[in-house]
C-alpha cells in the first residue's frame, strides 16, 4: 500500500472558518503573536495567554471539519497516510483520520510548566491556579516561538518512508516545518495545493491553485 505523507497548514483549516494563525502585520485574532505565543509573554501576562487560548478552545466548538479535512480521512482506504499538521485544531480527526502528527500542539490538551510531559485533555477554560498534581501551574500545550518542535524528529521520519507528498494551505515558510519536504525521497510526486502558491510545478511537483477544498477534490481524482 503507497504511503501518503500531507503536511497541512493553516489554509487547511480556513474554509471551516477558523482563522489563520498570523497575517502580514504579526497579529493573531487581532492580538500581537509575541504576547501570546511566546514563552516571554506568557511570563509577563499568563491571564492574557491564557484567555486568548480559552477563546480559541471555545471557537474550536462552533466550527466542523471541511470537505478537505473529509477527503484526506477518505484516502485512507486506499493509502496508508500520514498527516503531519501545523495546526492546533482536532478537525483532522474529527473527519476520520487516524493518522496524525501535531507539530505545533494542540488546543485541546494543556501541560504543566515543570514537566513538559505531564500531558493532559482539556475542553474547558484553562485559568491561573489550574495546577498538575504537584501543584505546577498548567498552560495550553502550544509550541510557542522559541520553543523546540519535540515532534519534528518523529515527522522526519515519517516523511522519509513518503511515496507521495501533498502540501495543502502552508507556505512552507515557518521552520523546522519547511524543511520537511526535503526529507521525502528524491522524485517523490509531490502536490502542493494553495490559492497562491509561490513555487511553480515541474517534472515532479504539481502546483494546485485552488482552496483545501477544491484542490482535494483534484488530488483524489488524479489518484
Amino acid at each position: 500500500m503507497k504511503h501518503i505523507v500531507v503536511l497541512t497548514g493553516a489554509g487547511m483549516s480556513a474554509e471551516s472558518g477558523i482563522k489563520t494563525f498570523r497575517d502580514a502585520d504579526g497579529l493573531w485574532e487581532g492580538y500581537d503573536v509575541m504576547k501570546v505565543a511566546t514563552p516571554e509573554g506568557f511570563a509577563v501576562n499568563p491571564e492574557l495567554v491564557l484567555d486568548f487560548y480559552n477563546q480559541r478552545r471555545k471557537q474550536l466548538f462552533e466550527v466542523n471539519p471541511n470537505q478537505a479535512h473529509y477527503g484526506l480521512a477518505q484516502l485512507e482506504n486506499d493509502f496508508k497516510v500520514s498527516i503531519i499538521t501545523q495546526n492546533i485544531d482536532d478537525l483532522h480527526e474529527r473527519a476520520g483520520s487516524t493518522n496524525i502528527t501535531h507539530l505545533h500542539g494542540e488546543l485541546l490538551k494543556v501541560r504543566s510548566t515543570f514537566d513538559a510531559n505531564h500531558i493532559q485533555e482539556w475542553k474547558t477554560d484553562l485559568v491561573l491556579g489550574d495546577t498538575d498534581s504537584n501543584g505546577y501551574q498548567l498552560r495550553p500545550h502550544i509550541v510557542w516561538f522559541g520553543e523546540d518542535v519535540p515532534m519534528i524528529e518523529k515527522a522526519v521520519t515519517i516523511c522519509k518512508t513518503a511515496h507521495i507528498l501533498i502540501i495543502i494551505g502552508t507556505s512552507m515558510q515557518v521552520y523546522p516545518a519547511a524543511s520537511l519536504m526535503h526529507y521525502v525521497p528524491e522524485n517523490t510526486p509531490t502536490y502542493f495545493i494553495d490559492p497562491k502558491p509561490n513555487i511553480e510545478s515541474n517534472q515532479y511537483l504539481t502546483v494546485i491553485p485552488e482552496k483545501a477544498t477544491e484542490g482535494i477534490k483534484k488530488i483524489i481524482q488524479m489518484l
